[in-house]
């Protein structure tokens, strides 16, 4: 009996037709594609976060008319927009950018828990480990936009919000200089009595050239004044050169000197926010060249580096959290969650001031002071996950 050839042909194209259909979908389908369960988490996430932002951007800035209401009414309009408030509110958004990642989570998470979304999401057979991606996109997100600000955007716009506050509420850009003494380049050790930053003149200025124990020179004057329209230009009058060779003694005098040395005034008077006006490029180049110079204080700037890149991870270490305390329907509703979130997310702020203060001190680095939270936290949060898989 022969074959029937004409059904054996017909499936040989079906599945010839199947086999490309399956070829092509997995050579053009990406490996990571966003369905409708991640888009809606994202959306939810965003949305929430920005809206928190806004509210709580809107609460600070009423505080913060009241507190500097007299200084608003003194200064221009247009400088309280555009110098203060432009630079201000941004600021904030970024330091407390963990605050209002945590509280987002919480809140919307809840709120699908209390609708028992979570519960149906799990129940068709998706894992909280895949139910967790698209919460760590979100915080990827918030994470690059707060990384770009804190880094790159924000930094030159406090020069304008510290210049409003210095003018019109208190100044606090150091005005007097005692002993300075630093060095200016390898070898070459400044030293400075007195220094008026009004005028950018010091006096008793003595600048040493030194090789091993041995001084090659020593220049002196009464006064020297930094010229602020050309880089390290300085102005010295009535001063005496001195220059060694063993036992030789060779002087020079003179009303007048115009000279480089590798200094200027930021070098040695250091506001208080001086770090926030600086990007981390800037903040590493200025933290490397005060090494080399001996400045002792400048831990603040070592701090605000080290802050800005752990507040980047702060936002996964929060999602987690936030996403395992907050999956699962609680007795006491939505406020239970929202208490705790609210508490952990002020302990982690807290937390972080005074671990910057063990840095301050000295007894850590500034690196292991700022991430000390987040390894804390990242401990709290595989915990709270493995329970609420557990559970």
């Amino acid at each position: 009996m022969k074959p029937n050839l004409s059904y054996i042909k017909a499936g040989l194209t079906a599945t010839s037709k199947t086999l490309r259909r399956i070829f092509r979908k997995r050579r053009f389908t990406p490996a990571f594609r966003l369905k409708v369960l991640d888009v809606y988490i994202l959306k939810k996430f965003l949305g929430t976060y920005f809206l928190a932002t806004l509210l709580f951007l809107a609460v600070i800035a009423m505080f913060d008319i009241t507190e500097k209401l007299d200084a608003f009414l003194t200064a221009p309009l247009k400088e309280t927009l555009f110098d203060y408030f432009a630079s201000m509110l941004p600021n904030f958004a970024n330091q407390l950018s963990p605050l209002f990642t945590f509280i987002s989570v919480i809140f919307f998470t809840s709120k699908m828990a209390g609708n028992s979304e979570i519960i149906a999401i799990l129940s068709s057979g998706v894992s909280l480990g895949r139910l967790l991606r698209p919460y760590m996109a979100g915080a990827a997100v918030i994470a690059a936009f707060t990384f770009v600000l804190s880094n790159y955007v924000i930094p030159p716009t406090n020069i304008a919000r510290i210049a409003y506050t210095n003018k019109y509420v208190k100044n606090k850009k150091p005005q007097t200089g005692n002993n300075i003494q630093l060095q200016a380049s390898p070898g070459v050790v400044a030293y400075i009595g007195r220094f008026e930053n009004n005028t950018k003149t010091g006096y008793r200025f003595t600048l040493d050239k030194i090789e091993g124990n041995s001084i090659l020179s020593r220049l002196t004057a009464s006064t020297a004044r930094y010229d602020t329209l050309k880089t390290y230009h300085w102005i010295l009058n009535d001063y005496m050169i001195r220059d060694f060779d063993g036992m030789n003694e060779k002087v020079r005098h003179g009303n007048r000197l115009d000279t480089i040395i590798p200094i200027e005034p930021k070098d040695f008077m250091i506001s208080s926010n001086d770090q926030e006006t600086m990007t981390t490029p800037e903040l590493s180049e200025y933290i490397d060249r005060q090494k080399m110079r001996g400045v002792a204080n400048i831990k603040a700037f070592e701090i605000e580096k080290e802050r800005r890149i752990a507040s980047t991870a702060a936002a996964f270490i929060l999602t987690l959290i936030g996403m395992s305390l907050s999956v699962k329907k609680q007795k006491g509703g939505m406020g239970m969650n929202i208490g705790i979130g609210l508490v952990l997310s002020f302990s982690y702020i807290l937390f972080s001031t005074v671990t910057s203060s063990f840095a301050i001190s000295g007894q850590t680095t500034p690196f292991i002071a700022m991430e000390i939270p987040n390894v804390i936290y990242l401990l709290i949060g595989i915990f709270l996950y493995y329970r609420a898989t557990r559970s």
